[in-house]
């Protein structure tokens, strides 16, 4: 084909490698491979084959032309003859043999795509087919399947030992009559002159795998209905808390208990086929060698700890990166609990494991469950280019792994404080009355729930869903009230006296009571900040119940500091004022207290002795800022963000 049309052939192979990232069946969460092979001019004039093949760190579900990488194939050819291979130098190899130098560093399997005599390469790591081959006669029964239709390549780790043996086999076996690849515990591979041909190929692949099961394994999906009431929250929170001590660091815990997991982790033989390993290599890193059976996390850290030694002659070197945590708990009571140091890891790792009950279900009614060996195992789990991965990754944002309620977070200040809480890593429950509060960030770290905060029984709602998801809860940012028109004392109703105490004082104070059992499991210290108000240290004419409401919430926060400090939660307020920005500052409201004092608009905005204008992002930085390391020996604080006020000054 003539070079002119490898933009066709690359928009071809978008397409398919698309195809297969929709089917979570094929691959999940960066699995699986893609490659297209093209001529193309170098800057000399000279032709020279290139292949296209994912870069890391692309999803197949989402790439797009940019997430190939273009490695000259001639140098790939060559390096899959030599006799060995470190892996670490063939990744610098193929990155130093890049066409384009802002390409992703190329899938390790690239010299294995460049083997493979065909334009077009597809792999997958088809849930159908691993079961089968990770059965006890999963050779056996794989052979059985496909008998001379495919090349067979016994398991060897991912990287240069397996493209080598893979080359070896290949120019033995490989005929034209040959639809692809299987590699054993690992996945397929299928190929073509054309990428529809070899996708094509990879369905009709794994479509005889997965007519197998249908014929051969049956599940039972009984199940018992998931426990959500209070001492169930406590009790995962605690676990929680357990996961974290044993990582170092606070962790995600978000538990599944769908009617799936909740009949896989109710089977009598759960600790046996749960306890074999991970259904693929690739699934190592964030699932770990083993789940947890059970809440016992210090027995797990120690038989890990176990493990690692009995496996690892460098052990002391390498424990710095990985932590003993487990990554998964199974639990007749909780279902399974995905771990994770952000919401997103805990979502990959939920995803990966409803996929592992599958297989592990469909290879028992095989005839048993048989995973890699622990040796093979662990060399995949400290395999130096996982630890050079997470060496680079850091320690993330300096909320990482934690999670934080904020209320009245559908607009104004709240939201900001939910936004600055995602940026700086933490999960975040916003509640409002708004039902907009639901729609306000598109994140797995974000989950937005309408709750009346005056009402003790949905903040109860609210507490159990944030721990079911999250795990737990480290940070309470209260924010929600009202500000009421402008009322003199002798004008006001009771009701609207008792509304504004209601929302803002008794609210906070349900919230502050039924979050304490929460916030004294928070690995760093639970914390609480206060959205509270200029009017405190000095009152303004017309805002009775405000004021006092606010005064009142002044005072239960220096008393809860004053309690609370023992259980490591601190508390501080933070003042702010003329904030107009916010739900509460209707045009009458502000046109009302402008006039109030006398002045224009724009002079009342900013009515400070800076001059300066006070937004919500000002406010939500200080308040966010008062849960971080910076204020870490701080609690029963009061601080004003309000460019200045002469009455407080």
């Amino acid at each position: 084909m003539a070079i002119a049309d490898n933009a066709s052939l690359i928009e071809a192979r978008v397409n398919t490698s698309r195809q297969l990232g929709n089917n979570k069946s094929l691959v999940l969460h960066g699995g699986g491979n893609t490659s297209v092979k093209v001529t193309e001019k170098n800057i000399l004039g000279e032709e020279e084959e290139i292949l296209y093949v994912k870069g890391s760190g692309w999803d197949l579900e989402t790439i797009t032309a940019d997430g190939f990488s273009p490695v000259r194939l001639n140098h790939l050819k060559k390096l899959a003859e030599l006799s060995e291979l470190p892996d670490s130098v063939m990744v610098n190899e193929l990155v130093t043999h890049l066409k384009k130098s802002s390409a992703p560093v190329p899938s390790v399997e690239a010299i294995l795509h460049a083997i493979i005599p065909y334009r077009y390469v597809d792999h997958t790591h088809a849930d159908a087919f691993v079961a089968i081959s990770n059965s006890k006669n999963g050779d056996e029964i794989v052979r059985k399947i496909y008998g001379d239709t495919v090349v067979y390549v016994p398991y060897i780790m991912p990287g240069f030992d397996l493209s080598r043996l893979a080359a070896e086999i290949l120019k033995k076996e490989l005929t034209p009559d040959k639809k692809g690849m299987v590699l054993l515990n690992h996945g397929v591979f299928s190929f073509g002159d054309t990428a529809e041909e070899s996708y094509n190929r990879m369905i009709e692949l794994v479509k005889q795998a997965e007519d197998y099961l249908k014929e051969n394994a049956n599940v039972n999906s009984e199940s018992p209905e998931a426990k959500q009431d209070d001492q169930t929250a406590i009790e995962f929170a605690d676990l929680r808390l357990e996961i974290s001590k044993a990582a170092g660091v606070p962790l995600i815990v978000k538990r599944v208990d769908d009617a799936k997991s909740m009949s896989f982790v109710s089977r009598e033989d759960l600790a046996s086929i749960s306890t074999q390993g991970p259904a693929t290599p690739d699934h190592v890193i964030r699932t770990k060698r083993l789940p947890l059976v059970g809440r016992d996390v210090g027995k797990y850290v120690s038989e890990y700890k176990n493990y690692f030694e009995a496996n690892e002659p460098l052990a002391k070197e390498r424990k710095k990166i990985l932590d003993p945590a487990p990554r998964v708990v199974l639990d007749p009571v909780f279902g399974v609990c995905a771990v994770g140091k952000t919401a997103k890891d805990a979502q990959i790792v939920a995803d990966i494991y409803d996929h592992t009950i599958d297989i592990i279900q469909w290879a028992t009614e095989l005839g048993g469950y048989k995973a890699l060996p622990a040796k093979d195992i662990f060399d995949v789990e400290y395999w130096e280019l996982e630890q050079a991965k997470l060496s680079k990754a850091g320690k993330g944002p300096a909320f990482t792994g934690e999670v934080a309620i904020v209320t009245g977070a559908a607009s104004g200040i709240g939201k900001a404080c939910a936004d600055s809480l995602l940026k700086r890593g933490a999960a975040v429950v916003g509640i409002d009355l708004n039902s907009s509060v639901k729609e306000l960030f598109k994140s797995n770290a974000y989950l937005g729930l309408v709750c009346d905060v005056t009402d003790q029984q949905q903040i109860k709602d609210v507490l159990r869903k944030t721990v079911f998801a999250f795990g737990g809860l480290d940070i309470l940012l209260l924010n929600a009230g009202i500000f009421p028109p402008s009322s003199r004392i002798e004008g006001m109703a009771l009701s609207d006296w008792q509304k504004v105490m209601r929302i803002n004082l008794d609210a906070n104070f349900i919230l502050m009571h039924e979050a304490y059992p929460f916030l004294k499991k928070a690995f760093r210290g639970g914390r609480i900040a206060i959205i509270g108000s200029k009017n405190v240290p000095a009152p303004g004419p017309g805002a009775a119940a405000y004021s006092a409401s606010k005064a009142a919430l002044n005072q239960l926060a220096r008393v809860a500091a004053l309690e609370w400090g023992k259980d490591n939660i601190r508390i501080n307020t933070v003042h702010p004022n003329a904030v107009f920005d916010t739900g509460i500052w209707t045009d009458e409201v502000l046109a009302a207290r402008a006039k109030n004092y006398g002045l224009t608009l724009e002079e009342y905005k900013k009515n400070n002795v800076l001059k300066t204008e006070i937004r919500s992002a000002d406010v939500s930085e200080l308040a966010v800022e008062l849960c971080g390391t910076l204020f870490a020996k701080t609690t029963g604080a009061q601080i004003p963000v309000d460019g200045g006020n002469e009455r407080v000054i």
